[in-house]
Formats: C-alpha cells, structure tokens, sequence
C-alpha cells in the first residue's frame, strides 16, 4: 500500500468581496498517495485552481482566506506552518505548474536564470552548478540546443516550449508532489499529447505524485489513477479513473461525458449541459446542480446531499442513491449512466 502525501480535508476557502462571501472551495476532501495522479476536474470557476493555490498557500489575503480544514503534508499541517517554512516546502517539495507559462515567466530575465534560481534557493548550489542543473532539465523536458536555448527569454519560446520551460522549472528541485494546473491549456492537440506524454515520462522518472487541474477529459482518461470531480465548490463524485468514465454516478459526471466527442462517430451532436452554473456568492439551499439537473427532486432544491457510497471507494453526492429516489428514478439514472459511459474512458 503507498503512503499517503497529502491529505487534504474538509478544506473551505471563501473570498470576501463588496458582493458578498464567495465560497469558491467548500468542503473539499481527498488522499493523494506515492506516485500517483489525482485529476480534479470541472467547468470553468468550479474551485479547482483555489484549491491548487490553497495547498500551495499562495492565496491573496484579503480578499481570500482558508477558514476551516486541513492539508496535511508528511503528517504536517501546512496551514499552520511558519511562512519561512512554508517557502522552503513551495517550490521544493511541492511544485506548480501555472495555467499561463507566458506570464508565469519573467520576461526581462533568461530561462537559465529563472531555473537556476529555484535551484541556488532550495538545493543550496553555487552558481555554475546550479546553470549546468537549468541545462539538464532543459534536456530532460527535451527541448533541442539546451545549452543555448538556457540563454534566451520567453519570448523566444513557443507555447509548448514555454509550458516545457515550466515543467523543467517545477521539477528542478525534484518535488514529491507536482501540482500541473491546465498545463494543456491554449496549446494544439499534437502539442497537448506530447507534453502530456513528457509529463507521465517525467513522473516515472522522479517517482512523484501528480494533482492534474483539467476540464479536458481525454487528459484525465490518458494520465489519471483516481479523479474528483468537482461543481461550485464543492466535490461531487471520487472515485478511480476507471469507474468514473465506465460507471459515472452523477448527473453533472454525465453532462461532462456527454461533452467529450467520439472520433467514429462524427455525425453524432454532442449533448450540452442545460443552464448556467450558479453564483458562489448566493448557492441555492440544496444541491448546487438541482436547477441544472433532469433528475432533480423535491429533496434535491431543499438539502445538500451527503456522501453516498455507490461502488467499491466509489462515493457521489446525489440522491438517485438514496431512499428518496423511486425505481423509475434508478431506471432513468441507470439508463443515463450507461450511456455516459459508452462515450469515452481511459486506454
């Protein structure tokens, strides 16, 4: 059985705005152990980057805040930790990769710079060393002439060099866990498969744990062991990658499988999820994906559902798996499920 690295439980961030609370995480849980890759997936705005920057206590306060939870590192807490002990846990132990490489890379100064620095802060290394070290992992993420390519700027790079250029960078200080947030994002299918492919090379290589931050649901199916799949906030389904695309169990799973294309069936429209997610700031008082859902029942608009489980380490919140539902209830969701299922899944 792997160990644990992080624990992250019961984890709620809010924003205070002049509009009011935005509770962009709420109650998020989950174990990520040795060498394995958790995918957090989701519509745009669901929580998924907030909960990267929470971990990495890169939050901004005000207006943010973790107000209740725990991310248990190596059995530490790392949101009771010192901010010097923190520092040297970021960027060495725990690394992220940015959704935008090109403004998460400081334009006035050399790729070279900018890896060895990471490299001179955390690993102690004198200059030279530390240069040859940004040479290596220029190489390592196999971008050709490294050796020149470590003087140029990022302006110099295309978007899949750049986004190379922040892998390298991440894994300078060879962390134990790598958190890659939309590392696919704005980049062409081919591009997307080979850092995809660069990154599972990589992982092997270091032997690390992955949290990948996608919507992208080919990408969770190519690289993930176990996905969360999160909406408004809040975590709606767990379980492994498997399950999640051969035996889905909620109505928001079902909408995101509906949405991924099948190759051998071209004529066939994809299936839109109906409405509008909901405003963080005022969540209705039951589930936050009732108005959204075909499924929804009295129950659903009045309560949040709990954790039900629905397979082997397998749990969703929705009440189709409860008392409250009907048999026809369970036929309608069994026969939606199925056909979620069938469209895609891991290889």
């Amino acid at each position: 059985m792997a160990e644990t690295l992080l624990s992250v439980k019961n984890l709620k961030t809010y924003f205070y705005t002049d509009e009011g609370v935005v509770k962009a995480v709420d109650g998020l849980s989950y174990d990520l152990k040795k060498g394995e890759t958790l995918g957090i997936v989701g519509e745009s705005g669901c929580g998924k980057s907030v909960h990267a920057l929470s971990v990495m206590r890169l939050i901004p306060t005000p207006p943010g805040k973790v107000v209740a939870g725990e991310i248990l590192f190596e059995g530490k807490n790392l949101l009771h930790l010192p901010d010097e002990q923190m520092r040297r846990i970021r960027g060495n132990r725990i690394a992220m990769i940015f959704q935008e490489p090109m403004t998460s890379l400081n334009p006035v100064l050399t790729i070279g710079e900018q890896i060895a620095e990471a490299v001179i802060l955390h690993q102690k290394l004198e200059k030279r060393p530390a240069w040859d070290r940004a040479v290596e992992m220029l190489d390592r993420v196999r971008i050709p002439l490294a050796r020149e390519r470590v003087r140029d700027y990022p302006h110099q790079f295309s978007g899949g060099m750049r986004q190379r250029v922040m892998i390298a960078m991440a894994l300078s200080c060879n962390p134990s866990i790598l958190i890659a947030d939309e590392p696919t994002t704005a980049l062409d299918v081919t591009i997307q498969a080979q850092i995809i492919e660069l990154m599972h090379d990589l992982q092997q290589e270091f032997n690390m744990a992955v949290i990948l931050i996608t919507h992208n649901l080919g990408v969770v199916a190519d690289m993930c062991d176990n996905v969360v799949v999160m909406y408004a906030g809040r975590p709606i389904e767990h379980a492994d990658v498997h399950r999640i695309f051969q035996d889905p169990k909620h109505p928001y799973t079902w909408g995101l499988l509906h949405s991924v294309p099948k190759l051998y069936e071209r004529k066939e429209r994809l299936i839109p999820i109906e409405g509008q997610p909901p405003s963080l700031i005022d969540l209705p008082p039951g589930c936050s994906f009732a108005p959204r859902c075909p499924f929804a029942m009295e129950i659903c608009l009045q309560e949040f559902p709990p954790d039900y489980g629905v397979g082997p380490e397998h749990t969703a919140k929705c009440y189709l798996h409860s008392e409250y539902a009907t048999e026809e209830d369970r036929a309608a969701a069994a026969k939606a499920g199925l056909a979620a299922s069938t469209r895609s899944g891991p290889r």
